[in-house]
């Protein structure tokens, strides 16, 4: 094959029945890696980590009402441990912005994009397996851990993004996509369930707290691991599309390299995609800060305990299952942009919520956790489908790569802004609201947003509804 460049190559679809069966085996994917984003990220790791960098710097665990105020020191630089995890995805989220695109063009040459998928899922997992042995005050561990964990989640996710559009017609993508994202939720739900009742009931079974903490963290390694096998056997490899094929893997890793700079010169063809990019970029900062804050948040600053954010997080999860279903619905009937934009509106009245949010009162915390449930699955799983109608053809890798930059487990700028505030206020309040920018100027960045001259300039098939 030759490289057009143009993204004008026809689409070639498995035939329906072929098409299901990838379908049900992709969307087990989400449900394996949601246990990491969900059980490590957004629960357990973030205020357990701090609690072991907390103990390296005071000797203690810090409380609402004591906090630990001494800084820990990386190459010199002061970084306070409330801050410690949210600076790990800032970093880990620099170093993706520069090998995503890299994994992207690499994946739409190889001839085993199922294979690299698998393959990065299963070192993600092994990292998080790891994160056991983080202990006593043996934060450095964790902090490895977690960066490694971060950049294998957001990688395999350039590939599995970009495998939707070889198993998804257009009109099917907004339903596909709602539904991996749903069955996601209520995988990632199911295992905190689990970990919930060996948490809770750890004296039970002869543990420890931390020893019932730590098991559930690593649990979450072998169930993405585990799942994992299901996309490996159902998904099947298939050529590159609309690319010039390396037979050689040193050929291929060369070409990728260079493909980076191609890629980003060429987007500039895509106004629209690269808009939608830009808007994607500031309202998922703010998703993603909130979802990976609000444990540190809930329990920092609310003093919310540690069953108390398992069964907060439990309700985001399986309301986001439904949210994902229902937001899949009504935009088969109203459109992916309009139906994100009306989630963006209900973001923002989250957050200012979120800020007047009593100290120790659970009620009011898990009533807005409804609320995040409910847009957080159709926020996300219609932005992914929306986008999958931007890309060229053949070049889905590469450009999900710019998209993943900003996805799940590697939102940069939300989180810095939030450590930063943190640190200079030293209260949790102030960071939280400072969020509603992101949402509002992706809020105006997406009205600007033309989906069907997006859809025009990239060559692919225009859907009935978008």
């Amino acid at each position: 094959m030759t490289d057009t460049g143009t993204g004008t190559t026809p689409a070639s679809y498995p035939d329906a029945t072929e098409r299901r069966r990838e379908q049900r085996a992709w969307y087990f994917y989400d449900w394996a890696n949601s246990a990491y984003a969900t059980t490590v990220l957004n629960v357990l790791f973030s205020p357990y980590l701090i609690s072991v960098a907390e103990r390296a710097a005071c000797g203690r665990t810090g409380t609402p009402e004591n906090p630990c105020t001494t800084d820990l020191h990386l190459l010199g630089i002061p970084i306070s441990p409330g801050s410690l995890p949210l600076y790990v995805i800032t970093a880990s989220t620099l170093l993706a912005a520069i090998l995503l695109p890299i994994v992207g063009a690499f994946a739409d040459r190889s001839q085993h994009k199922k294979n690299l998928l698998v393959g990065l899922a299963w070192i993600g997992a092994a990292a998080n397996v790891g994160m056991f042995f983080v202990a006593g005050t043996n934060w450095g561990l964790g902090v490895l851990l977690l960066f490694v964990g971060n950049i294998c989640l957001a990688s395999s996710l350039v590939v599995y993004d970009a495998i939707l559009c070889d198993i998804a017609t257009p009109d099917e993508r907004d339903g596909v996509s709602s539904r991996g994202w749903a069955l996601g939720y209520l995988g990632g739900g199911l295992l905190l369930v689990l970990n919930l009742a060996l948490v809770q009931g750890h004296d039970l079974v002869g543990l420890s707290s931390g020893d019932a903490v730590r098991i559930s963290i690593a649990s979450a390694g072998v169930w993405w691991a585990g799942f994992t096998f299901i996309p490996f056997f159902g998904l099947r490899n298939r050529p590159p599309v609309a690319v010039v094929t390396v037979s050689t893997r040193a050929g291929v890793v060369r070409q990728s390299f260079g493909q980076l700079f191609t890629t980003l010169r060429e987007a500039r063809a895509f106004p629209m995609t690269l808009l939608f990019l830009i808007a994607y970029l500031f309202f998922n900062d703010g998703v993603q800060t909130v979802i990976y804050a609000s444990s540190v948040y809930a329990s920092s600053q609310l003093g919310m305990g540690q069953s108390t954010l398992i069964v907060l997080i439990l309700i985001v999860q399986f309301v986001a299952f439904g949210g994902a279903l229902l937001f899949g619905r009504v935009a088969g009937r109203l459109g992916s942009k309009k139906t994100i934009l009306g989630a963006l509106v209900i973001w923002v009245f989250v957050v200012i919520a979120a800020y007047f949010l009593p100290v120790r009162q659970i009620v009011p915390v898990l009533v807005l956790g409804v609320f995040i449930g409910l847009v957080l699955g159709g926020t996300q799983a219609l932005s992914r489908s929306l986008y999958s109608q931007f890309v060229p053809r053949g070049r889905e890798a590469e450009y999900f790569s710019l998209y993943q930059a900003c996805e799940r487990g590697t939102s940069w700028l939300g989180t810095l802004v939030f450590g930063v505030v943190h640190q200079l206020t030293n209260s949790y309040r102030p960071a939280i609201i400072a969020l509603i920018v992101f949402f509002v100027v992706g809020f105006v960045l997406l009205l600007r947003v033309d989906p069907r001259r997006a859809i025009r300039e990239a060559g692919n098939e225009q859907p009935a509804v978008v």
